[in-house]
């Protein structure tokens, strides 16, 4: 899964980070990232397989937003921790632990229905949705064909998606529907956690939504508990702790390092690989099986994202793309 994108740093340079060095290290971290995060997505599906699905991820994000906020406090690695006023703190409730959680339960709850990789792949979808929820008031031709086109590709592979399930009328349409849900909730979090921008780093958005998205969900989470149960075994603990540390703390905190380095833009093209990542992960301990369709429906979603992201006119020239 991806992560909010961060406010603006006024007056960064970007000069020099480019360099061979620089940009090996960066992609790298990215890379790590990406592994962690299909790792990741791969271990709560085992997870939600044993344990109830809200509480799975009421408790993981209680977890890792408290040990990113510590993080952020005493020490300088993912930048200096900013005083919260009254009305922040009432609107990091409202605006972003409150779409946070909401999201987190149709995830959580999406796998236990269907498959990692048609989760993922819906999630790889959000830029699509982002972009449209952009509007289109004052857009240029151009710019209303690459949004429109965009949007098509996506929507054409959310449909084959969907269309194994609708044929058989199997038990993993509520999955499909729930993934497609999470797709469109994560976009909404992420419009939220925009009007946070010039009043926290996004390492502090990130922790403060994480953390109340947790304590929104626990009363959910326990009465799950009173009524399934919570088995507890070596292998279930240490999948939640790596999901906290290795698909929380570690991975947000590489994916943060290139954040503050490169443009948003540039870093977020790698979230393309989160659902191919994912996939292979579910695939190779999961033994997950991989159907033509999803192929023929990562790539209609991976190119409606490339094609709605990419800045054409810098790529090709004012000379086939006219300036607009």
């Amino acid at each position: 899964m991806g992560f909010p994108l961060p406010a603006r740093r006024r007056g960064c340079s970007f000069r020099g980070v480019f360099q061979a060095r620089s940009k090996q290290g960066i992609v790298t971290g990215l890379l790590c990232a990406i592994f962690l995060w299909g790792a990741n997505n791969t271990s709560i599906k085992v997870l939600v397989g044993q344990w109830p699905p809200v509480w799975t991820g009421a408790s993981r994000f209680l977890a890792a937003g408290l040990l990113l906020l510590l993080i952020t406090h005493h020490t300088n690695w993912l930048g200096q921790a900013k005083p919260l006023t009254p009305g922040l703190r009432r609107r990091l409730w409202l605006r972003g632990g409150l779409s946070l959680a909401i999201y987190l339960a149709a995830f959580n709850w999406a796998l236990t229905f269907t498959t990692v990789s048609h989760v993922a792949l819906y999630l790889g979808a959000a830029p699509v949705w982002a972009l449209l929820l952009e509007g289109f008031a004052g857009q240029t031709r151009a710019a209303l064909f690459k949004r429109y086109a965009a949007a098509g590709l996506a929507l054409s592979g959310v449909a084959v998606l969907f269309w194994p399930a609708l044929q058989s009328s199997s038990a993993s349409l509520p999955g499909e529907a729930l993934g497609l849900a999470a797709s469109l909730l994560w976009t909404w979090y992420g419009r939220q956690c925009r009007t946070f921008t010039g009043e926290l780093s996004g390492a502090e958005i990130t922790a403060h939504t994480m953390w109340r998205s947790g304590v929104i969900l626990l009363p959910v989470g326990l009465f799950e508990i009173t009524t399934q149960g919570l088995p507890f075994t070596a292998k279930l603990l240490g999948l939640q702790a790596f999901c906290v540390l290795g698909g929380g703390v570690v991975a947000f905190s590489l994916w943060m390092n290139a954040l503050r380095h490169w443009k948003t833009s540039e870093v977020y093209l790698f979230n393309n690989l989160i659902p191919l990542s994912s996939t292979l992960w579910a695939w190779a301990t999961l033994r997950e099986p991989l159907s033509a369709t999803f192929w023929i429906a990562m790539l209609l979603i991976v190119a409606g994202v490339v094609f709605g992201q990419t800045n054409w006119q810098k790529l090709l020239g004012t000379r086939w793309v006219p300036a607009d």
